[in-house]
């Protein structure tokens, strides 16, 4: 599913649109922790007017030791693979619905990114390697994405790709 397959021609603004409509109607809430994207989907989605309805915050970890201290990554995992892998783009998501909990309730989905947007590779991985992670109370599971282009350019991809994962998933009633 990509932000095509949404009749949004890869337009965030307009992923993020379909997104909080979804969560809104469910009467469910999300947490957003960012690593590449350094705040541009959470910023993304609260362009969407009544996204303070289901948008708890979000976290932006940018440096490695802030997915361990805010979001609770696994220093070990981080220590052994780096920043840049599936299993911390999971545990970025699950952690940030508890660290975004309204009254001691966590969100009801945590949605994040890790990854190498450039201009050098990252842990060993090349430029436009990116993991996105959703998590719910009941599963985490991340997607790689190879993603094209300079900086600016992945971390847009970045954006409404996951937007655009979140809101199938949603949508399709999980």
């Amino acid at each position: 599913m990509t932000a095509t397959d949404l009749g949004a021609d890869g337009d965030p603004a307009a992923v993020a649109r379909t997104l909080v409509a979804r969560l809104t109607a469910r009467g469910e809430t999300v947490g957003v922790a960012e690593s590449l994207t350094g705040g541009l989907v959470v910023a993304t989605l609260v362009g969407v007017p009544g996204a303070s309805a289901v948008v708890n915050g979000g976290v932006v970890a940018y440096a490695t030791p802030v997915k361990t201290t805010l979001l609770g990554v696994s220093a070990e995992l981080l220590a052994a693979n780096g920043a840049v892998d599936p299993e911390v783009a999971r545990q970025m998501a699950t952690g940030v619905r508890t660290a975004v909990a309204v009254d001691g309730r966590p969100a009801t989905w945590g949605i994040s990114t890790t990854g190498v947007a450039g201009p050098d590779p990252q842990d060993g991985k090349p430029v436009g390697t990116v993991f996105v992670g959703i998590a719910s109370a009941e599963r985490a599971e991340a997607v790689e994405l190879h993603l094209d282009g300079d900086r600016g350019a992945i971390r847009e991809a970045t954006v409404s790709e996951l937007l655009a994962r979140m809101s199938a998933k949603v949508g399709s009633g999980e």
